[in-house]
């Protein structure tokens, strides 16, 4: 068989596993056997046994665990709340006013925890209700709840960029380090729609709340010092070279179980659920990469991303024009599957396109991270919305067409760093160590 035909079947038989209700990461693996066992003269033991042990015994991947680990503790406290006591006095007096809480919740929050849906069930558990109950906009809350949860992926530490490091085999901590850049611009646009979309609908907005003594709100920031502490040691303990994403990660467990012993909202219920949440959530990822790094090899002995490669070097698409299709082509597996499977399975068809056109893979890594952002509120497989659908009780596409002006704010933070690449770029190049 030819190669592009060889391709359209290995793409059909996983379409037809995923759409039967085959696990993600049997489906992968199964569809690399048939690659190896069919289509190359490569024996498909040795090569499967191998690929499985390599792909979960990096040392990159050690941090996982740990990362998750901290969000799930964190997830468990009274972060959020805090969070809203915390930030509330100081933005009532802008436009927008407390709608902005859900973003910056939302980016602090993602800087301890790595998970979109974490980050938006935790943030929306508190903020939604109170903003509801405040007379604020149903359609701002939800939209404002929706893409500000996608933060939890592109803010360090994240779990996708994790994933991603260990697939393109970027360093884990300049990864990190690279989203601190694109992670604020996002905020920043996400709190410039919300202040536009508050004098837009300032006749929807509840009458302003009387301003707060000076130390008082001083008193609700000391709630949230802890966590913002445990953020710059993490952050900086990887940007200065004192630790690795590892040991950063341990740094963020032992940091995560004092905040929750400070706050005494913890219980040993609570710690074994942490640890099993943890658990399950590494093995899901685990087993996933497993499966993909077993459909890569097979990949590779087919010759198919090579020859794509090559294919897409003799039409003479410029970098830019690679970007706009490959933006299209995550927008379309987004609203099909989860952000980790969309990178496992693409990673290794797109990282030699990339290499063709000359993209730097730890911008690209941004760039993908962002794409995975806007497949969190893209329905109908949306997770940021389901998150939502059960706090809220809406229909997921009335949910989605509440975010959809965050989903414009993702795709101009795509456009911007791809038209400014050092916004990636910078901070990476001034690090000390990693």
């Amino acid at each position: 068989m030819e190669l592009t035909q060889v391709a359209l079947f290995l793409v059909l038989l996983l379409l037809l596993f995923l759409g039967s209700g085959v696990w993600i990461a049997l489906a992968l693996l199964g569809v690399g056997w048939v690659g190896l066992q069919f289509f190359t003269n490569t024996p498909p033991g040795a090569s499967v046994a191998s690929s499985l042990w390599t792909s979960v015994s990096s040392w990159s991947l050690a941090a996982l665990p740990m990362f998750i680990w901290m969000g799930e503790i964190l997830y468990r406290t009274r972060l959020a709340a805090d969070l809203f006591e915390g930030l509330s006095p100081w933005l009532r007096s802008i436009p927008g006013r407390l709608l902005h809480i859900n973003v910056l919740a939302s980016g602090i929050f993602a800087a301890v925890i790595g998970s979109s849906a974490a980050t938006t069930a935790t943030v929306g558990k508190i903020a939604l209700p109170e903003l509801l109950r405040r007379g604020y906009p149903e359609r701002l809350v939800l939209g404002s709840l929706a893409g500000s949860g996608t933060l939890g992926l592109l803010i360090p530490p994240s779990v996708m960029m994790i994933v991603y490091g260990v697939a393109a085999e970027v360093s884990v901590a300049r990864l990190f380090i690279a989203g601190l850049l694109p992670g604020l611009l996002v905020m920043l646009l996400f709190m410039g729609w919300v202040m536009l979309a508050g004098l837009l609908n300032a006749q929807k907005m509840p009458p302003p709340e009387p301003p707060m003594p000076l130390g008082r709100r001083l008193y609700g920031l000391l709630k949230i010092m802890p966590v913002l502490l445990l953020m710059v040691a993490v952050i900086g303990s990887i940007y200065t070279g004192v630790a690795t994403p590892t040991e950063a990660a341990s740094l963020g467990v032992l940091g995560s179980l004092l905040i929750a012993f400070w706050s005494r909202s913890l219980s040993w219920q609570g710690l074994l659920d942490s640890l099993m949440g943890a658990v399950r959530t590494s093995s899901m990822i685990g087993f996933i990469l497993a499966g993909a790094a077993v459909l890569s090899i097979a990949m590779g002995f087919t010759g198919i991303p090579a020859a794509l490669a090559a294919w897409v070097g003799e039409l003479g698409l410029s970098k830019y024009a690679l970007l706009a299709v490959l933006m299209l082509l995550f927008l379309v597996l987004g609203a099909f599957l989860d952000g980790i499977s969309i990178i496992v399975l693409t990673t290794s068809v797109i990282l030699p396109l990339a290499k063709a056109v000359g993209i730097d893979l730890l911008w690209f890594g941004i760039f993908l991270v962002i794409a995975v952002e806007l497949a969190q509120i893209t329905p109908p497989v949306g997770f940021n919305l389901f998150v939502l659908q059960g706090l809220s009780g809406r229909d997921i596409f009335t949910i989605a067409r509440s975010a959809l002006p965050f989903l414009f704010m993702l795709l101009l933070a795509a456009a911007l760093i791809t038209v400014f690449p050092d916004i990636v770029t910078w901070l990476p190049r001034t690090m000390t160590g990693g």
